[in-house]
């Protein structure tokens, strides 16, 4: 994946690094990178007893209405015959060191066949990957190099496509083996040939207001 310059900016800097805890239940791993677990952001605050793990792993009501919609819109003219939808932080088994999730992944069925299907994660590339926002504590790597580092796990595995939807910035970054950019998302953005998504739209018609 070849870095645009210009096309996005930095959403942070490298932070100085907290210990972290020196027990971590395993079920507040996120991910696994390069054989590292990647854990759910605020897993601190769980191990510290100032939450539940049922307050970090929940999606804000911004983020839920932005997967509804997206959900709702590939739904519409997703041909099923070609095409099987995940959704709900889908796994996906790269190899036996990187296991990652996705908000919305969209497989061809050639790929994803039934056989395929099972309560394991998936073990083959989706064609296009949606992400809303970072569930990652990426204290250890900031946020960019966490994007940057996923999408390029996932672009090396076979993914071709894969949006990331930041509701803080209000942008849509786009990446491919062959670019990256980063666009405001009150536009129309197109997720395959002839079909555009517009978040901005979408959040405006249903009388969201952010600042």
């Amino acid at each position: 994946m070849r870095k645009q310059s210009g096309n996005m900016t930095a959403l942070d800097a490298p932070r100085r690094i907290r210990k972290p805890p020196k027990k971590v239940p395993e079920n507040l791993i996120y991910e696994i990178m390069d054989g590292k677990p990647v854990y759910y952001k605020g897993y601190r605050e769980v191990i510290l007893g100032e939450k539940s793990i049922v307050e970090i792993m929940g999606s804000s009501s911004l983020q839920a209405l932005i997967v509804f919609y997206l959900s709702a819109f590939i739904g519409k003219f997703i041909d099923e015959e070609i095409y099987t939808v995940l959704i709900n932080e889908a796994g996906l088994h790269i190899d036996h060191k990187n296991n990652l999730a996705n908000d919305i992944a969209i497989f061809e069925q050639s790929v994803l066949t039934p056989d395929k299907i099972s309560k394991k994660y998936a073990s083959v590339p989706p064609k296009i990957a949606l992400e809303i926002d970072i569930d990652a504590d990426v204290e250890a790597m900031s946020e960019t190099g966490y994007i940057y580092k996923k999408t390029q796990k996932m672009l090396d595995f076979g993914t071709q496509k894969i949006f990331w939807i930041l509701t803080e910035a209000q942008v849509v970054m786009i990446a491919t083996s062959e670019r990256i950019e980063t666009l405001h998302w009150n536009q129309d953005i197109e997720l395959m040939e002839g079909y555009s998504f517009n978040i901005g739209a979408y959040l405006a018609k249903k009388g969201v207001i952010l600042n």
